[in-house]
């Protein structure tokens, strides 16, 4: 089930900081506008404390183009009628719209005992294990992070890490107009090709997508818990 533009309270980590460290909350998917669930990640991250529990974002993004800190603007080219919105996550330009499932993972990552690059690898790895599902070999790739099928980029991730907490996330793309990757140089690459799960074999049911995803995300997080430490820098990472 899709809610469209409900807003987040302000109060939501004040709210949250009050339930156990060990819960991890799932917000149910929505349709809303880029930059209110982007102003309310920031507010959430600001506001909570390290008792705060951490969330998972389920949402289905309006048409925007998104440029991240590393983002330039000759990468843009030709964006139409399209809204451009600049966001503190790392990395280039990227698209987001219908069709298309945006996981936000906002985690303490120090509780969860993760630096940045192995909450990438964590990211990844359950992607290409939910593709598996269905019959679809995923990659990852050292040099530019995400997962990709056949060479096509399936999944981007984009995020930021301050005081030791995580924001922005995951672009999953499901069953999409995908047309629009072709008025940017997607994540910074000239030409480079973009697939979808439907297109793959896949579910085109974004809910039912969307519900399975996060409990195999919020399996693979509850396993993490126990791994070893790492330290956590203030840092924007580019994926």
């Amino acid at each position: 089930m899709i809610h469209e533009d409900c807003e987040l309270s302000g109060n939501t980590a004040e709210n949250s900081s009050a339930k156990s460290m060990e819960q991890l909350i799932i917000r149910p998917l929505r349709l809303a506008e880029y930059n209110s669930v982007s102003q309310a990640m920031r507010l959430f991250t600001d506001t909570r404390s390290t008792e705060t529990a951490d969330e998972i974002w389920l949402i289905e993004h309006k048409p925007v183009y998104t440029l991240g800190q590393a983002a330039k603007l000759e990468h843009v080219l030709n964006p139409g009628a399209i809204p451009i919105e600049k966001t503190d996550r790392g990395g280039q330009v990227t698209y987001h719209g219908p069709g298309q499932l945006v996981v936000y993972p906002l985690l303490n990552l120090r509780r969860l005992n993760l630096n940045v690059r192995a909450l990438v690898t964590l990211l990844e790895e359950t992607i290409i294990e939910f593709l598996a599902g269905y019959a679809i070999h995923a990659q990852a790739r050292k040099n530019a992070p995400g997962v990709y099928v056949n060479g096509a980029k399936i999944a981007s991730i984009g995020l930021r890490i301050r005081r030791g907490f995580c924001y922005h996330g995951i672009a999953f793309n499901i069953a999409m107009d995908l047309k629009p990757f072709l008025g940017i140089n997607p994540c910074g690459f000239s030409q480079l090709a973009v697939t979808q799960l439907s297109d793959l074999g896949g579910p085109s049911n974004l809910g039912m997508v969307a519900d399975l995803f996060s409990q195999q995300l919020k399996a693979k997080l509850i396993l993490q818990r126990k791994k070893a430490d790492f330290p956590i820098e203030n840092s924007t990472s580019t994926y």
